[in-house]
C-alpha cells in the first residue's frame, strides 16, 4: 500500500508537470487574460485544444492524487509532490525554452534532497496513521482566512504589476497567492478521498454533500482556474509553478496535520527526515529571486512591441 502511494504520487507529478507545460504553451498564443473578465478567460481557454489537453492531464493528476491520500499521510504525500518540480523545470526548459538561473538550478538539487529525505522517512517502523476526515469547524477555521489571504495577496500583486517603471516580477507573489488556494484545495481533496474510501457508496455520497469538501473544491477550482492561468500567462512556468507547489506543500502539511490530526512519525530519525524534507522545500521558496532580470532589446522595429513568449511582463506598452 505504501509503495502504491509513492508510485501514484510520482505519476501525479508527471501528469501535473505535463499539464502545466501544455497550458503554458497554449497561453502564449492566447490574447492577454485579465482576472477582471473571468468569463472571457474561460471562453479563451476552452477555445484552445492544446490548453484542453493540458487541463485533461491535470485532471488525471487529480485522480492520482486521490489515490495518494488514501495510501500516505499528508506530510509524506506533499513531500513527494514537491519532487515534480524537477520534471517541471526540465520540461519548461526543453519545451518552452525558459532559462533557469543558477539559484533556480540549485533549487532543483535542494528539491531532490527533500524528496530523498521524505521517502526515507517512510521506511521502517509501523505504518503511519492515515486520517479520513477532519472536523468541519476546524477545517473552515483554517480554510476561510487562508482563502481571503490568497485573494488579497493576488490583488496586491495585480496593483503592483500595473505600475510603470518597476522591475518585472518573476511571479513569486502570484505563486504564493495561488499556492494558498491550492493548499485549501489539497485539504478538500484529502477529505474527499477519505469519504470515498467507504464501501457504502450511497452513504459516502450523502456524507460528501453534507461536508464542506465539495464546496471548497468548487470555489478553489473556479477561482484558481482564472487566477492561475492569468498568472501563468504573464510569468515563467519554471518559477511560478515551483513557488505555488512549495506553498501548497507547506500549507497542507502544517494545516492538514492540525485539521486531520495525523500524527508525525514517533521515531526520532524518521521525524527528522520528514520535517527536514519539508524545511528544505520551504528554503527553496525563500531562495528564489523575486524579480526577473530585464532582457536588453535590439533597436526598435515594428515588431518590438510584441511581448516575448513566456515572459509578457518584461515589456510594457506605454499607451
Amino acid at each position: 500500500m505504501l509503495w502504491w502511494g509513492v508510485a501514484s504520487a510520482l505519476l501525479a507529478n508527471v501528469l501535473y508537470s505535463t499539464g502545466f507545460v501544455l497550458e503554458k504553451r497554449a497561453l502564449s498564443a492566447l490574447p492577454a487574460l485579465s482576472t477582471r473578465q473571468p468569463a472571457r478567460v474561460v471562453r479563451h481557454l476552452l477555445g484552445s485544444p492544446l490548453w484542453i489537453g493540458g487541463a485533461l492531464s491535470l485532471a488525471a493528476g487529480f485522480a492520482a492524487q486521490l489515490a495518494v491520500y488514501r495510501a500516505l499521510p499528508l506530510a509524506a504525500a506533499q513531500g513527494l509532490f514537491v519532487s515534480g518540480l524537477v520534471l517541471l523545470l526540465l520540461l519548461s526548459s526543453v519545451v518552452l525554452g525558459e532559462r533557469t538561473s543558477g539559484r533556480e538550478r540549485q533549487g532543483i538539487v535542494a528539491i531532490l534532497v527533500a524528496l530523498v529525505m521524505v521517502v526515507a522517512s517512510l521506511r521502517g517502523g509501523d505504518a503511519d496513521t492515515i486520517a479520513r476526515t477532519a472536523p468541519p469547524g476546524t477545517l473552515l477555521a483554517l480554510a476561510v482566512p487562508s482563502l481571503a489571504a490568497g485573494l488579497l495577496l493576488y490583488r496586491s500583486a495585480e496593483r503592483r504589476a500595473r505600475r510603470r517603471h518597476r522591475l518585472p516580477t518573476a511571479g513569486v507573489p502570484y505563486g504564493v497567492a495561488v499556492g494558498l488556494l491550492y493548499g485549501v484545495s489539497s485539504l478538500a481533496i484529502k477529505g474527499v478521498s477519505g469519504l470515498l474510501a467507504s464501501r457504502d457508496l450511497p452513504g459516502a455520497a450523502v456524507g460528501l454533500l453534507r461536508s464542506p469538501y465539495p464546496y471548497l473544491l468548487l470555489f478553489t477550482g473556479a477561482t484558481g482556474l482564472v487566477l492561475s492561468q492569468t498568472a501563468l500567462q504573464r510569468c515563467r512556468a519554471s518559477l511560478i509553478v515551483p513557488v505555488c507547489t512549495t506553498v501548497t506543500c507547506v500549507f497542507t502539511v502544517a494545516c492538514g496535520t492540525v485539521a486531520f490530526g495525523e500524527p508525525l512519525p514517533a521515531d526520532p530519525v524518521r521525524l527528522a527526515l520528514r520535517l527536514g524534507g519539508t524545511a528544505v522545500a520551504l528554503s527553496v521558496l525563500l531562495a528564489l529571486p523575486r524579480h526577473d532580470t530585464p532582457v536588453p532589446h535590439p533597436p526598435d522595429t515594428p515588431d518590438d512591441h510584441q511581448p516575448p513568449t513566456g515572459t509578457p511582463e518584461l515589456s510594457h506598452d506605454p499607451r
